[in-house]
């Protein structure tokens, strides 16, 4: 993969520099990380989105979900122990997992669910009130007076 240099933005990009680690964090684990296990990410809604990973022949109690700020950990740990009975292909994906997704602010988990050999994780981006644009009231006619200021008088 392609190395991309972002230290000319860095030096003119003033509150940008979460994004640029962000991006050149992505890029070395690109580079250095397996495609295991595979997974889809799916927008449902404008503010709804899923996670869904394969995770075929874990159980509930074998994998972990953290949601941390910004960050959520989906984590897989299997016994390294070999199966019962003689194999003469063993094609299913049996190793220990790690996988990190970075989140947008004011996205969290709304719920996890496993079902089949999949793994769904809903994501919900909710924007506080204080946070959304809002529209401001043009009002006409002249500017109210400011009331007197009050002045302190030594005594």
């Amino acid at each position: 993969m392609r190395q991309f240099d972002l230290t000319p933005y860095r030096r003119s990009a003033i509150g940008f520099d979460r994004l640029f680690d962000m991006l050149e964090a992505s890029a070395r684990q690109a580079q250095q990380s397996e495609n295991y296990p595979p997974f889809n990410l799916e927008r449902i809604a404008d503010n709804h989105y899923r996670i869904t990973v394969a995770v075929a022949g874990f159980q509930q109690s074998e994998i972990e979900i953290v949601a941390q700020q910004n960050l959520l950990l989906v984590k897989g740990k299997k016994d390294e122990a070999q199966p019962a009975g003689a194999f003469l292909h063993l094609g299913i994906a049996a190793r220990s997992f790690e996988r990190r997704f970075e989140l947008a602010d004011f996205v969290r988990v709304e719920e996890a669910r496993l079902a089949d050999g999949l793994l769904t994780i809903d994501l919900i981006r909710e924007v506080p009130e204080a946070m959304k644009p809002k529209t401001i009231a043009i009002q006409t006619g002249p500017a109210p007076t400011p009331a007197p200021a009050i002045e302190a008088q030594a005594a």
